[in-house]
């Protein structure tokens, strides 16, 4: 590197390789185990009790189990370390097994609208009393699922993807248990289709949600909790800083943000403070606000930028 172009990276020049799902990995394993054996239990007692909701809610607990098993692929891909032509290693697989999971969701979602529909338009007579067996069963086992990542989905985006479909499973399990009792009460078997069409509405305004942070990662958006003016404001504030342009910020994948900047420094202060304690503080500075480990910096003299290809942000 020429004067005037040192680089600094609060990982030593290494990209980190750790993610926020990773420490998740057991959790999630047994939610899994959770999910795959009450879907089976629920498609027996759907096709027992003639339950269309019960159905509904164990095709959803087989599309969850299949959205927890890319969850876990992901974890081991994205553990997988960098090398030269992939230098964040596999780590924005956990994005798009976020992404696969939000189409799955949206289809099961698509799918119980459209049952419901043809059950009204068809209707079936519902074994409400079966229902409610096997509905508290799952609504149990959604529970031990929901408090085993309850922690992890506020931290990764491939892990919280797997909390709103237990989410909605648990969510699912209250109306069909709403629905059985209804029948078990009135003898109106309307409840049934309609709990499926409350399953169906569920799913579909949190998995827009978790679309949209998804895509935001894999468009390279600002990090969710930084405030790109306010970094500005804090690069410019520390003494000998003229100006700061090329600046960015991006998500590699949920709990690893990264942030690159050029820093226009005075260059008889930089003489005097020496290169190394001007990274430092800028370091410090991203660091302690912001909560971005991973930095990088240029360091320029005044007018520097004018020599630069392209163009200066």
């Amino acid at each position: 590197m020429g004067a005037g172009h040192d680089h600094g990276h609060t990982h030593g020049g290494r990209p980190p390789t750790g993610t926020a799902a990773a420490a998740y990995r057991g959790r999630l394993r047994v939610a899994l185990a959770i999910t795959l054996g009450v879907m089976v239990l629920e498609i027996a007692g759907g096709l027992l009790a003639d339950s269309l909701a019960l159905i509904a809610d164990a095709a959803h607990m087989a599309t969850d189990g299949l959205g927890l098993a890319m969850a876990l692929l992901a974890i081991h891909f994205a553990g997988r370390p960098a090398d030269a032509k992939r230098t964040f290693g596999l780590a924005r697989a956990e994005i798009l097994a976020a992404l696969a999971n939000c189409v799955l969701l949206l289809g099961v979602g698509g799918f119980l609208l459209y049952e419901a529909i043809q059950r009204f338009i068809t209707p079936a007579e519902t074994r409400a009393g079966v229902v409610v067996v096997f509905a508290l069963v799952g609504l149990a086992a959604n529970t031990v699922s929901l408090f085993l990542l309850t922690r992890g989905q506020k931290e990764s985006l491939n892990v919280r993807g797997a909390y709103l479909e237990v989410l909605a499973d648990a969510l699912g399990s209250v109306a069909v248990l709403i629905s059985s009792a209804v029948i078990l009460a009135t003898g109106w078997q309307a409840a049934d289709p309609i709990a499926s069409l409350v399953i169906g509405l569920m799913i579909v305004p949190r998995t827009l949600k978790l679309l949209r942070e998804t895509l935001n990662v894999l468009l390279e958006a600002a990090p969710k909790n930084v405030d790109m003016a306010e970094v500005r404001e804090h690069i410019q504030a520390l003494p000998g800083v003229l100006d700061v342009h090329d600046l960015h910020a991006w998500t590699i994948t949920s709990g690893m943000p990264v942030l690159s900047a050029h820093v226009v420094v005075a260059p008889d202060f930089l003489d005097v403070v020496g290169h190394e304690k001007m990274l430092h503080d800028l370091q410090s500075c991203l660091g302690s606000h912001f909560d971005v480990e991973h930095c990088t910096f240029q360091l320029e003299p005044g007018g520097h930028a004018e020599h630069e290809a392209g163009y200066c942000h």
